[in-house]
């Protein structure tokens, strides 16, 4: 049985786990050391203040998580934020990835968020820390390649390259309503 709900504190060490395996074997995130327990509940409590975090059980455990945070960070940018996702690395290909992400894009819509960007680790050549995987199933999802940025990370003694990738997932009018927060909208 597969559920998506909302991350809590609880959750955070689970969701460190998670995470450490890419900061340790992987360019997907160019984080060298994994942060402390009480760092990543104070980033996911700062997420949670305004974004969704979300994670994605299979029988009870925690599989995935995944989050939105600010993009650039001024008020004419509130529109658009940042999408992040991480499933345990022996869950990938069974499709949980879409359906949490689904999920964080309903949520993102419901908040009034028009654009989604993901920032992607992006190698030249695949190799055994960072393959086009991540950039192939964004597409798979409708997100489209809109920047490049050439050997701007340096981990594992290779650079590779970033790239962004978006999505529109609202229309985008005039005069536009203004953004509500997810906890906001989880009150009522």
């Amino acid at each position: 049985m597969i559920i998506v709900r909302n991350a809590t504190m609880e959750d955070a060490e689970r969701i460190l786990e998670i995470y450490d395996y890419y900061v340790k074997n992987t360019a997907i995130t160019f984080e060298y050391d994994t942060p402390s327990l009480k760092e990543f509940k104070e980033r996911m409590k700062g997420t949670m203040q305004r974004y969704p975090y979300l994670v994605i059980l299979k029988d009870g455990n925690i599989e995935g998580y995944a989050y939105a945070g600010v993009f650039v960070g001024r008020t004419a940018y509130d529109w658009s934020c940042e999408t992040t996702i991480y499933l345990d690395h022996n869950a990938q290909k069974c499709g949980m990835g879409r359906i949490i992400y689904e999920a964080l894009e309903k949520a993102l819509h419901d908040m009034g968020i028009l654009n989604l960007y993901a920032c992607i680790g992006y190698p030249e050549h695949n190799d055994e820390y960072l393959t086009t995987n991540s950039a192939d199933f964004h597409a798979h999802l409708d997100f489209v390649k809109v920047g490049e940025f050439h050997n701007c990370g340096y981990k594992f003694g290779r650079w590779y390259n970033m790239i962004w990738m978006e999505k529109i997932i609202g229309k985008h009018e005039a005069k536009q309503l203004l953004v509500t927060f997810y906890s906001d909208l989880r009150k009522g």
